[in-house]
């Protein structure tokens, strides 16, 4: 039995109820934005669940076994509340979620939550999307411990890497733009390749604060391409910081970064064909 006052287990127990479901999601950020199922805004612990009509979770459900119950939450993205372009900008990624069931008729008997998660894939398609509500039972498919692979296990700069991204940081601004995912800085002097796998992170403009991985940096055109379009128009003078990137290969930290005592994979391990060769 999930935990609830007194007053709200003898309404559940009633034939007919006024129960309204609550969403709470928190992002990374902070903000916090709330949901109801109920045709009118709700005021609960001091945060507003809002009325949208476009606002439908599915079926919430529960087992007592250790597979993985997830929900979903359709929405209209042109909601002034969930907008596309905070979607594609990753503002809700691993964003997480709180849902709670009240009674809409009398809020003083409180609330009893349902579920806690945060939210996994979003999948969005005309002026829809579809926001899957993953629970607690899914750290239980997530791997665990290190494994045997050829390329490198850290990140660039972390720890165990132990590299110094002060150091490879470059700053520059748009000088020309081809779309949201291509663009020129013509000050830019780095060699071909120096910021491919590399984070960049928009100081200025319409994506100030947003960040994007760059597919590749080509100088003799002076070209930076981004793994995925920037969700606002890109414009001559917006500034940038961006720092060079790796591949995990052994060769590229020993070469680019002189860090091979420092790598994390297992390039000589052999490979499956050769495990599993037997005599002839």
């Amino acid at each position: 039995m999930k935990p609830a006052s007194s007053a709200l287990l003898a309404h559940l127990a009633q034939e007919a109820t006024t129960l309204a479901y609550l969403v709470k999601l928190t992002r990374a950020d902070g903000t916090i934005k709330g949901f109801t199922t109920h045709d009118q805004n709700l005021t609960v612990g001091g945060v507003t669940y809002l009325a949208d009509g476009a606002f439908t979770p599915s079926a919430l459900l529960s087992s007592s076994g250790l597979a993985t119950d997830h929900m979903e939450v359709t929405g209209i993205l042109d909601s002034a509340d969930i907008a596309e372009t905070d979607i594609k900008a990753g503002l809700y990624d691993g964003a997480r979620i709180d849902v709670y069931a009240c009674n809409w008729s009398d809020l003083t008997q409180g609330t009893m939550q349902l579920r806690r998660g945060w939210i996994g894939q979003v999948m969005h398609a005309g002026s829809h999307y579809v926001a899957e509500l993953r629970g607690l039972h899914d750290l239980l498919q997530r791997p665990i411990g290190a494994t045997y692979t050829p390329e490198c296990r850290h990140d660039l700069g972390d720890t165990n890497c132990a590299v110094n991204i002060a150091t490879l940081t470059a700053t520059g601004s748009v000088t020309s733009v081809t779309d949201n995912a291509n663009f020129v800085d013509t000050a830019q002097t780095a060699a071909t390749g120096q910021f491919n796998y590399g984070k960049l992170t928009w100081t200025g403009g319409a994506n100030n604060g947003l960040s994007m991985e760059v597919k590749n940096w080509d100088n003799p055109s002076q070209t930076f391409t981004l793994w995925l379009p920037m969700p606002n128009v890109l414009q001559v003078g917006d500034t940038y910081s961006v720092y060079a990137g790796c591949d995990k290969r052994f060769s590229t930290c020993t070469g680019k970064f002189s860090n091979g005592v420092n790598f994390g994979g297992f390039p000589y391990v052999p490979g499956v064909g050769n495990i599993l060769q037997y005599p002839t």
